[in-house]
């Protein structure tokens, strides 16, 4: 048998054209490899969105990638464009962006019209085998002869020969050559059943009623070329290559450039930056050590020019300086902490006195990874920040990062069971069991063990299915903040798309992409304790003679420590969670760099290295503390010779192996990856060659080898935590110091943080702030402060914590109130101007009982309320109104939290407490014994479940004495699930788990007491 004839694929699909492909990009590429193809084309349709995957998998591979497009116009028309050159890829994804920005997001609109100017890159016609593809022959030739190829598929699906006539005739009436394209959907003939479930899913109807709307046969994937040569006639094959030949665009010709408003005419971009550098310098440090920072400022910048990053810092400089001149509170964080340049821009502020900066963990030569600047902005103003990006750059010149949205485990058997006609209800029942999804056999597994009938085909093809799908991309999102701004325009470089927000549009490529190709962005986030923070102060300054900043915070009071101490730090920056609150009082943080380390340990990574224990018993002085020589000490010894941070594990091998900083971050980033390749191998061997040149003995070698590589999965950025500690330290002591202020910002900012509104107004009178009940006398829009004749401040609750009462109709009532005090009932609903439904919000939360009396009377006058337009508008009522009884106390609390979620009365478990017989009180728990048993009742406030805590809940309850942490271990929790899960009034059986000052109620049995409340809802915050 003589030699097969070489093929290139110019027709497919990857899983990126959601629910047309059932296979990744990588898949695909790797197995045309395998089968001996010349070339692969990825033409998904009106995408580039899977390019960058499989450019780096046919690198690997060692086969050509072809970039190109599949469009369906508005006349039914089908044209596959291929990118012969760079102009040709540049013409392609204008072409996509013009067509995604006609549509919402999702879609996409074409015309024969839009394809005028596409002079360059090569057409393959699908035609659609009727008289139709006469007139679109005629419009071809005339057009684009000469780099026009009619393509055609072949799937034994019995019509093979008159597809072939039939373009035989249009090639020869037209002039155009054929070319075999094989419309390939998947790698894998494997793939059919779930192609066909995603046509379903696509569809939105049962796999039993897809007919002939899917594939009449599996022969839509990468065939052998032995079965290809079965089928074509050897001159289309042939003429797949000579197509393929004349595409030589490749990925790596796309060149970032940055936009030209960053730059000063006349100087250098290096220059420009060191003036900033050097200025912010001069303000940042003292006289005595500017000379030392000015130095390691020349250091940064040489690195920076060297790699061409010089316009990142500038760009990003520019972001920041339009937040400061608007009062925007922002600071950058991430390993962008680590420079010293990135301080003196203001970009970050952590200082250089607080943290040892190891700049080569942000930038490396060696790594030659873009550098990566994270901004969190005030979470309520971030969009001033985008559209300040977008009214600057303009829509064509900057677009938000696209993030996957792919199948998990819930996403995929919903959706997969709904096509094979599984309820509903058995369908959520499979998914909230513990069943592994992710593999096949072991999902089958877990279904016979929960005792359901394996003999049903249709639960064996969920389980091959929903394993399949999970991890396929579903859809395109925006990233929460990562912006692409480009000098030229950016749909030359990759095709931009509307989001599903408006005024919003994102390119087809996410970060891991642009990565890759070393396109830089920069990351606009948001961070709710920013908003507070300002708020906070703002308020403060508004009764103070001295302006107050955070400035005016000192980092050593001991007062805000003690707080922290004690876990008193509900509603504080990071230090709120369950976990973070139990480790307060075991590593008792005394200063700045205390918090920089339990922002840090507390994480799943020190967890599961064993690290925070040892740390711990250090640093009570239980055990010794042990380095092999000074220069591991020196590393190691602000963390009490436990590795805790990235950093440190970069500086332990250079300084026992001799690396470089870029070489060590490369072998840290070796030793997080999956899979420890030939890298990984390279550079344990190297390090163990550098130990044995420093004169360590082989052993000894070896086992801190093994040591550095336990840790150095799990390590955390040191720059980052302590960008974070410094926020925490800031929240800390405005919420120790200024706690009326703080509580009514947190407020103010929500939705945000780990508790809702009650926690944070039960904490507060903890604290003895003064509260003060909603009253349209007096409340504005934001809660505010009172100031009291001892000089403390109480809370006016604000209008905005009505539930459904809008802005506007607040304005409203403080506009009418600010022309002149509202004198009764009458005179307010004349002059607010408010509709039925907006009076009953008020009358419910008790804001008009100033006015009215109870909540009764204010309730009835609501209800005569005349939703009054036009003509009837401003005429009075003459009903003679009754006079209804006062509420009652139960009543009373229970509409706070229908209209509020909060109440300022007495919390609801005082008035149950008769009811709960030998409950103990939260406050009690503390001053209990190890293992001593109790029954606990309170309200459920905070349900958690990490993944890292092998499947245990954490449960927050609170009675009317405080709070209670709940452990569930994962055996009772499957047991009492639906209680746990549902229950608002929980009753837990357990015993008492004490660690130093730290209490927790261990559970063990477990009652649903919610009927207790009555028409009282108190809903949870549920975190994963």
């Amino acid at each position: 048998m003589g030699l097969l004839p070489l093929y290139a694929e110019l027709h497919c699909l990857t899983n990126f054209s959601f629910q047309h492909g059932a296979s990744h990009p990588e898949e695909l590429v790797k197995t045309a490899s395998i089968l001996g193809y010349k070339a692969i084309a990825i033409t998904d349709r009106c995408s580039f969105s899977a390019l960058v995957k499989a450019h780096v998998e046919a690198e690997n591979q060692g086969i050509k990638m072809i970039s190109g497009s599949e469009f369906h116009f508005d006349d039914g028309t089908k044209i596959i464009l291929l990118a012969e050159n760079l102009e040709a890829y540049k013409k392609i994804s204008f072409l996509i962006s013009k067509s995604r920005r006609r549509k919402k997001k999702g879609g996409y609109e074409i015309s024969r019209s839009d394809l005028d100017d596409f002079d360059v890159g090569l057409l393959i016609w699908l035609p659609s085998y009727n008289e139709k593809d006469l007139s679109c022959a005629s419009w071809l030739s005339r057009n684009f002869l000469g780099r026009v190829w009619i393509g055609v598929g072949l799937f034994y699906s019995g019509t093979d020969q008159s597809r072939l006539k039939w373009v035989y005739r249009l090639s020869e009436n037209y002039g155009l050559r054929v070319t075999a394209a094989g419309d390939v959907r998947m790698h894998s003939y494997s793939r059919r059943p779930l192609l066909d479930v995603l046509t379903a899913i696509r569809l939105g109807i049962q796999i039993e009623e897809v007919g002939t709307r899917i594939f009449s046969n599996g022969e839509h994937y990468l065939r052998p070329i032995e079965r290809l040569v079965s089928i074509y006639p050897s001159a289309l094959l042939k003429e797949s290559l000579r197509v393929a030949e004349r595409c030589n665009f490749s990925l790596k010709q796309l060149v970032y450039e940055y936009p030209h408003e960053i730059f000063s005419d006349g100087k250098k971009k290096s220059s420009q930056l060191r003036d900033l550098a050097y200025a912010g310098a001069k303000q940042r440090f003292s006289q005595k050590e500017i000379k030392y920072f000015l130095a390691r400022i020349d250091n940064e910048i040489s690195l920076i020019r060297e790699l061409g990053y010089e316009g990142y810092f500038l760009m990003v400089y520019d972001i920041i300086c339009f937040a400061k001149s608007h009062r925007i509170f922002y600071q950058g964080r991430g390993s962008a902490a680590n420079s010293v340049v990135c301080y003196c821009l203001f970009i970050t502020e952590v200082s250089p006195h607080h943290i040892d900066m190891l700049f080569e963990r942000f930038i490396s030569r060696e790594r030659n990874d873009p550098p990566d600047i994270d901004i969190d902005f005030e979470h309520e103003r971030r969009e001033e920040i985008i559209q300040y990006i977008y009214q600057k750059y303009g829509r064509e010149r900057a677009a938000i990062t696209a993030s996957v949205v792919t199948y998990r485990s819930r996403s995929a058997v919903r959706d997969v069971a709904k096509v094979l006609g599984v309820d509903a209800w058995k369908a959520k029942e499979l998914h909230l069991k513990e069943i592994r999804w992710e593999s096949a056999p072991q999902a089958i597994i877990d279904l016979q063990s929960i005792g359901l009938d394996l003999k049903s085909h249709t639960l064996q093809h969920l389980a091959f299915l929903v394993s399949e799908l999970i991890g396929f991309p579903r859809h395109l999102s925006q990233h929460v903040g990562g912006f692409v701004i480009t000098d030229a325009p950016l749909s030359e470089l990759v095709p931009i798309e509307n989001a599903a927000m408006p005024d919003r549009t994102l390119i087809q490529w996410d970060k891991n992409d642009l990565e890759t190709l070393g396109i830089l962005k920069v990351d606009c986030l948001s961070l709710g304790i920013l908003t507070v923070i300002r708020k906070t102060i703002e308020m403060v300054n508004l009764d103070n003679e001295e302006l107050f900043s955070l400035h005016s915070i000192p980092l050593d009071d001991e007062e805000t420590y003690s707080m922290i101490q004690k876990a008193d730090t509900v509603g504080v920056f990071q230090i709120e969670s369950r976990a973070q609150m139990s480790m307060l009082p075991r590593l008792k943080p005394s200063s700045y760099y205390d918090l920089v380390i339990q922002v840090a340990i507390v994480r799943p990574g020190p967890v599961q290295g064993n690290m925070v224990n040892p740390y711990l018993r250090r640093r009570a002085g239980t055990e010794k503390i042990v380095y092999p020589n000074n220069k591991v000490k020196e590393v190691l010894e602000r963390t009490l010779g436990v590795p805790l941070f990235q950093e440190q594990i970069i500086r332990l091998a250079t300084v026992v192996a001799g690396f470089t900083s870029g070489q060590a971050d490369e072998m840290r980033r070796s030793m997080t990856s999956k899979k420890e390749g030939e890298v990984f191998s390279s550079l344990r061997a190297k390090f163990l060659s550098g130990m044995k040149a420093k004169g360590y003995a082989k052993d000894f070698s070896e086992k801190t080898f093994n040591q550095i590589k336990g840790f150095g999965g799990y390590g955390f950025p040191e720059a980052h935590a302590a960008s974070f500690a410094l926020l925490v330290y800031f929240s800390s002591w405005l919420k120790c110091h200024k706690p009326a202020a703080y509580t009514a910002a947190l407020l103010n900012s929500q939705p945000m943080g780990f508790y809702a509104p009650s926690q944070l107004l039960q904490d507060a009178r903890r604290h003895n702030v003064e509260l003060l009940p909603v009253n349209v006398l007096k409340s504005d829009w934001n809660n505010n402060l009172k100031k009291k004749e001892d000089g403390t401040y109480a809370i006016r609750i604000g209008l905005r914590m009505i539930k459904g009462l809008g802005v506007s109709a607040g304005s409203r009532i403080i506009k009418a109130r600010s022309l002149h005090p509202f004198s009764n009932s009458d005179d307010f609903f004349s002059r607010t101007d408010l509709s039925r439904s907006e009076m009953q919000h008020l009358s419910s939360s008790g804001a008009l009982k100033s006015l009215v009396g109870n909540r009764h009377q204010a309730n009835w006058q609501s209800l005569a309320v005349r939703d009054t337009h036009g003509l009837f508008k401003g005429v009075g009522r003459n009903e003679v109104i009754p006079l209804l009884p006062i509420t009652e106390e139960g009543e009373e609390v229970s509409a706070d939290y229908a209209s509020l979620g909060f109440t300022l009365g007495k919390h609801p478990l005082s008035l149950l407490r008769s009811r709960l017989g030998d409950c103990v009180l939260a406050e009690i728990l503390p001053s209990l014994s190890q293992r001593t048993r109790v029954i606990f009742c309170g309200l459920v406030i905070v349900r958690q479940q990490p993944r890292s805590a092998n499947g245990v809940m954490f449960v927050t309850l609170e009675d009317d004495t405080g709070t209670v942490n709940l452990i569930i271990w994962p055996m009772l929790l499957k047991k009492y699930r639906s209680v746990i899960l549902k229950a608002q009034l929980l009753s837990v059986k357990g015993v008492i788990q004490r660690e130093g000052d730290v209490v927790n109620l261990i559970g063990e049995e477990f009652e649903d007491r919610t009927g207790l409340l009555g028409q009282l809802d108190s809903a949870s915050r549920d975190f994963r």
